[in-house]
């Protein structure tokens, strides 16, 4: 089997952002897809707005970029649109990794026919699946590269979980993570790591015989946290939940940018498989505990919390970052790190002064809507 890599330009970004479609009513999620999609159909500023897994999601799709600040401006011009539309559908637009109260045995698979047969192979996981991520996406130039930048990121994981951690609510209860959402995705059997192989002849040989096994169909099929996008010439990093603001979610974009850049440029550690040894502890410690997680950096550091490993990080990626025009970005992710902020905890504090889910998801419609 042949499994073209498309060359892209390297580091450049695009996201995908996964959106909650809530009711003004009660503010538990509507399903009111299908009639946005047909409204801003051919209309939108840039990008793509796409249909997910249920009716109560939508996903925006940017175009391809290589500043931080045209990335933010089209997220901007795209929310703007959509919001005024919303408005008009009298429905509000959320971010967030999952919504506080919905029931998941509510929910209504949107009828797409791939949605169709993921719901006819996972059944109740598949309702369960209504959890809402940012995707970031990294340009490559090969397959090697590629894999490279898979594995050499997957030990900074445990910070963008942390630092776009926005899920501590879930079916109604405070779940004690800062980001529940990865739970859920983690139900699924090819949710995880991709494998450890450095070629993309490798690569493809894995993914020819995971396909002879008649296990997936595409690359689709694997929920990795990390994994190649090969017809778009990328990478794809899917652990973060959606942010409250499309601001952050750029910020998060050029973090993952500037770090791509030092890692592909500087090779500042050698790859070992000793990276997955410890890789579902911090993943664990990132979603339980958010920027005050501990994690164990097996490539010599020892122990160390999330909040210190960012800014460590960010002192490393610095000069890159200020090269590709987001300078700025990457200090307001250096104070969020340097101040335990993220929304989770925003979350959690506006819960507490405006006494309702409700409420709570009321003020964060707001403030994704602008």
């Amino acid at each position: 089997m042949t499994l073209a890599f498309k060359s892209s330009e390297k580091f450049s970004i695009g996201v995908e952002l996964e959106l909650q479609l809530v009711n003004t009513h009660d503010y538990n999620l509507t399903t009111d897809a299908a009639d946005l999609l047909r409204r801003v159909k051919g209309r939108l500023p840039a990008g793509e707005l796409k249909p997910e897994v249920t009716q109560s999601m939508v996903e925006i799709n940017s175009s391809v970029h290589h500043r931080h600040g045209d990335l933010v401006g089209e997220l901007v011009s795209v929310r703007d649109m959509l919001a005024k539309e919303a408005r008009r559908m009298n429905v509000a637009i959320a971010g967030g990794g999952a919504h506080p109260f919905q029931k998941w045995n509510e929910r209504r698979i949107y009828p797409a026919e791939r949605f169709l047969n993921v719901s006819e192979q996972y059944g109740y996981l598949t309702k369960q699946f209504t959890v809402f991520g940012q995707h970031i996406h990294i340009g490559c130039a090969n397959g090697d590269d590629a894999l490279y930048l898979c594995h050499a990121l997957a030990g900074f994981m445990p910070q963008f979980i942390a630092l776009s951690a926005s899920s501590p609510f879930y079916q109604g209860v405070d779940t004690a993570f800062d980001c529940s959402r990865l739970n859920v995705v983690s139900a699924f059997p090819l949710s995880g790591t991709v494998p450890f192989v450095h070629t993309w002849a490798d690569f493809e040989a894995y993914v020819a015989r995971m396909m002879e096994f008649g296990i997936v169909k595409s690359m689709k099929d694997f929920y990795w946290d990390i994994r190649p996008k090969p017809e778009y010439g990328t990478i794809e990093i899917r652990v973060c939940d959606t942010p409250l603001t499309v601001e952050k979610a750029a910020d998060l974009a050029a973090y993952a940018q500037a770090l791509a850049s030092w890692l592909l440029t500087e090779r500042p550690a050698k790859l070992s498989p000793d990276i997955y040894l410890v890789y579902s502890y911090n993943r664990f410690q990132a979603c339980r505990y958010g920027l005050q997680g501990n994690v164990f950096d097996p490539l010599g550091r020892g122990h160390q919390t999330i909040a210190e490993s960012i800014l460590q990080t960010v002192g490393n990626i610095e000069r890159h970052g200020e090269e590709m025009g987001a300078g700025e970005a990457i200090d307001r992710i250096a104070r969020a790190a340097a101040g335990g902020q993220n929304d989770a905890r925003w979350l959690r504090d506006t819960l507490a002064e405006v006494g309702s889910l409700s409420n709570t998801v009321r003020l964060q419609s707001e403030l994704w809507m602008g």
